[in-house]
C-alpha cells in the first residue's frame, strides 16, 4: 500500500508551495522585466546621445577632443587615429558593450561602452552603470525577502485554513472512533452541517444502520440454528444410547449405532466451532481447564476410521509427549478431524501416521500428495488440490480460521517418501 500524507498536511504543503511558487514567479518576472527594460533604455540612450555628439562635433569642432564627466566619459577622434584611445577600446566595432574599468577611486567598476564609427570620426562613450547595478542588487534583496515573507505567510495561512477545513473531518473521525470503542451506534449526521462532511456522516449512518441490522440478523440466525440443531441432535444421541442398551441388537447394528453416535458428537463439535467462528469469540474450557490433545486425537482417529473401511491402510498413533492446550475440546476435535479425515479419505494404500508431541500434531499419509505451489492455496475457501476428487474445499478453510482465532499454526507440505504431511502447531500449550 502506497504511503499518503495526511489531508491536513497536503493542504498546508500545497498552499505553501502555491504561495512560494507564485511569489517566486512574480519576483523573477519583475527582475527580468526591470533588467531588460533598463538595459534597453540605457543602450538606446547611449547610442542616441553618441550620434548627437558626433553630429555636434562634425558641425562645430575640428580637432580631436575628450570630454570627461562624472558618469560619462566621451572621446571622439578622427577615423583611424586611435593613439589617444585606451587600448582595450580600440578592438570594439560600432555598438554597445558591457565592460569593467578602473574608476576614479581606483576600484573596478562596471560600465557601458558605446562605440560609433564612420568614415570621418570614431567616437567612444563610457557610461558608469554602478548605480544601476547597486539598485539591481537592492531590488533582488528586497524581492528575496518578499518571497520569504510571502512563503511564511502562505504557510501560516495554510495552517489556519487547514485547521478550519479539517476540523469537521477530525470531529467525524473522533466520533466514529468513540462509537467503535463503546460499541453503541450513534447517528452522526445530526452533529454536522449539510455539506460534504455532513453527506459523509449521512453515508456512514446509513452503512452503520445496515451493518447493525445485518449483525443482529446474524446473531439471531446463529442462536436459532444452534437451538434448532442441538435439539434433534440431543434426541438422536439419547435414542442411540437407549438402543445400544438393548440386548436384542446384533453386533452389526450395534456398530452402526456407534457410528451414529460418533456422527452426532462430530456434528455437535462442528456446531460449537462454527458458532465461535461466526462470533469471533475465543472460548477456553471452563474453570481454567485444558484439553488433552492426545485423548482428542484418539477419539478423532476412532471416529474417522470408517473412511479407511477395507482399504489396505495401516493407521498408527504415536504419542511422543503428552500435550495440553487451552481451548475447548470441540475446537481441537474439528481442526484435527479435517486433517486426519483428509488423510484417511485420500490414502488408498499404505499408512497414516499421527504423531503427538513437542507442541504439535503431525499427520503423515501415503496418499496422492500435494504440489508445493498448492500448499498455501488449499487453505483458501473453495480451493482444492489438483490431485484430489470433488468437494467444496471448506474443511481446511475452517481449520485455518480456527487457527487464526486461537493463534495456532497449520501447514501442509509434500512428504519426501510420497504423500503429504499436515502439521497443527499449538501456541500456548504445555506438556501434560
Amino acid at each position: 500500500m502506497r504511503y499518503r500524507r495526511r489531508l491536513r498536511s497536503r493542504i498546508i504543503i500545497s498552499f505553501a508551495l502555491f504561495g512560494l511558487g507564485l511569489t517566486a514567479l512574480f519576483a523573477v518576472a519583475t527582475v527580468y522585466m526591470r533588467t531588460r527594460l533598463e538595459d534597453q533604455l540605457v543602450n538606446t540612450t547611449l547610442e542616441r546621445e553618441l550620434r548627437h555628439f558626433v553630429d555636434f562635433k562634425r558641425e562645430n569642432l575640428s580637432p580631436d577632443a575628450q570630454f570627461p564627466m562624472s558618469l560619462i566619459q566621451l572621446q571622439i577622434v578622427r577615423a583611424g587615429r586611435t593613439a589617444t584611445v585606451p587600448l582595450a577600446w580600440q578592438s570594439f566595432e560600432a555598438g554597445v558593450y558591457d565592460i569593467e574599468d578602473i574608476g576614479r577611486e581606483g576600484k573596478t567598476r562596471p560600465y557601458k561602452l558605446a562605440v560609433y564609427k564612420d568614415a570621418d570620426f570614431w567616437a567612444y562613450l563610457r557610461f558608469d552603470v554602478s548605480t544601476q547595478k547597486l539598485g539591481e542588487r537592492q531590488l533582488l534583496t528586497v524581492l528575496a525577502a518578499s518571497v520569504l515573507a510571502f512563503a511564511v505567510l502562505s504557510l501560516l495561512i495554510g495552517f489556519w485554513l487547514s485547521a478550519r477545513v479539517m476540523s469537521p473531518v477530525i470531529e467525524l473521525a473522533n466520533r466514529v472512533r468513540a462509537m467503535s470503542r463503546s460499541g453503541r451506534p450513534e447517528l452522526l449526521k445530526a452533529h454536522f452541517a449539510d455539506d460534504e462532511v455532513g453527506q459523509l456522516a449521512a453515508a456512514l449512518d446509513d452503512y452503520s444502520t445496515r451493518l447493525t441490522e445485518m449483525v443482529q440478523r446474524d446473531r439471531e440466525f446463529n442462536a436459532d440454528v444452534s437451538h434448532e440443531l442441538r435439539t434433534p441432535l440431543a434426541v438422536i444421541a439419547s435414542t442411540t444410547e437407549l438402543l445400544q442398551g438393548s440386548p436384542e441388537l446384533t453386533d452389526k447394528l450395534r456398530e452402526r449405532l456407534r457410528r451414529i453416535e460418533r456422527a452426532v458428537r462430530q456434528s455437535s463439535e462442528l456446531i460449537d466451532a462454527l458458532l465461535l467462528l461466526s462470533r469471533r469469540e475465543r472460548q477456553a474450557p471452563t474453570d481454567g481447564e485444558t484439553t488433552d490433545v492426545a485423548r482428542v486425537v484418539e477419539q478423532v482417529v476412532d471416529a474417522q476410521r470408517p473412511h479407511v473401511a477395507n482399504k489396505p491402510v495401516e493407521v498408527r498413533v504415536e504419542i511422543e509427549q503428552p500435550l495440553e492446550t487451552v481451548a475447548p475440546s470441540s475446537v481441537v476435535a474439528v481442526a484435527l478431524s479435517n486433517l486426519i479425515g483428509n488423510a484417511f479419505k485420500y490414502t488408498q494404500a499404505g499408512e497414516v501416521i499421527v504423531t503427538v508431541g513437542h507442541g504439535r500434531v503431525t499427520v503423515e499419509d501415503t496418499g496422492p500428495g500435494i504440489k508445493p505451489e498448492d500448499a498455501d492455496k488449499l487453505f483458501e475457501r473453495g480451493v482444492r488440490g489438483t490431485t484430489v476428487g470433488k468437494g467444496g474445499g471448506l474443511g481446511l478453510a475452517i481449520v485455518r480460521r480456527l487457527c487464526e482465532l486461537y493463534g495456532w499454526h497449520v501447514s501442509l507440505a509434500p512428504r519426501p517418501q510420497g504423500g503429504a504431511t499436515a502439521t497443527l502447531e499449538f501456541v500456548g500449550t504445555r506438556p501434560g
